[in-house]
């Protein structure tokens, strides 16, 4: 017998429908008045004072792998050669421990 994979598939059983967002915000909203409290901790902001988080210059120069310097096979992280531990499988000092 031959399986058709186009197919839509059926089942026999009724799956639970899943919840949608209305009802999920409403459990949590009736969640949280149980509790006693009002404010919903997850929509609290926490505004530092004098602070821009957005004015911050965050470009950061990568440089390519210097010619002092390996990267290891274990955590393939880069490493200056001082830190070189074992030669022929070129693991760091910090694996090899």
């Amino acid at each position: 017998m031959a399986t058709d994979y186009d197919k839509p598939r059926t089942t026999d059983t009724d799956p639970t429908p899943e919840p949608n967002v209305a009802t999920l915000t409403a459990a949590r909203r009736d969640a949280g008045a149980e509790l006693g409290d009002d404010a919903d901790p997850l929509d609290t902001k926490f505004d530092l004072p004098e602070s821009d988080p957005f004015s911050d210059d965050l470009t950061v120069r990568i440089l390519p792998r210097q010619a002092d310097e390996f990267t290891c096979t274990t955590c393939y992280l880069v490493h200056h050669q001082s830190q070189l531990a074992d030669a022929p499988s070129m693991t760091c000092s910090d694996c090899a421990a």
